[in-house]
């Protein structure tokens, strides 16, 4: 089962600087096991920032996403990451590939932008402090 956000703690999780919104994403995803980004029939969308350096946003559920699919996004839907895939495929590929992540982009654009590696390692963090909980 995926977690499930509701319309008012999303726009408060929209509304937390950039670095409680990674905390909240970082928390979340660790305990729910699974990642979230948004696709359409041509594939993953990706972002950029200043320097064209892409970026591949992330959520840590499915109506994050959702509220974003407007505009350009419009003909997008939220596509789930398993946590196994992110840590030991899609991390490799964007260090490979010399992409960072964007932890969660909001509507307005803001996100905050991490190395994968980093990404990762907070996941496993946050991980292991469930386990010991």
């Amino acid at each position: 089962m995926s977690y499930v956000a509701n319309g008012k703690e999303i726009a408060a999780v929209f509304k937390l600087s950039g670095p409680d919104r990674y905390s909240h994403f970082v928390r979340r995803v660790a305990d729910w096991g699974e990642i979230w980004s948004l696709g359409d029939g041509d594939g993953w969308k990706l972002l950029a920032d200043d320097a064209g350096r892409e970026l591949v946003p992330v959520w840590p559920a499915a109506a994050f996403v959702q509220a974003l699919c407007i505009g350009e996004w419009a003909g997008c839907r939220p596509r789930a990451i398993a946590m196994d895939d992110w840590l030991e495929k899609w991390t490799p590929g964007m260090v490979r590939d010399g992409r960072k992540v964007a932890v969660p982009p909001t509507p307005e654009g803001r996100a905050v932008t991490v190395e994968p590696e980093r990404l990762a390692a907070d996941i496993r963090d946050a991980q292991a402090d469930f386990l010991d909980a």
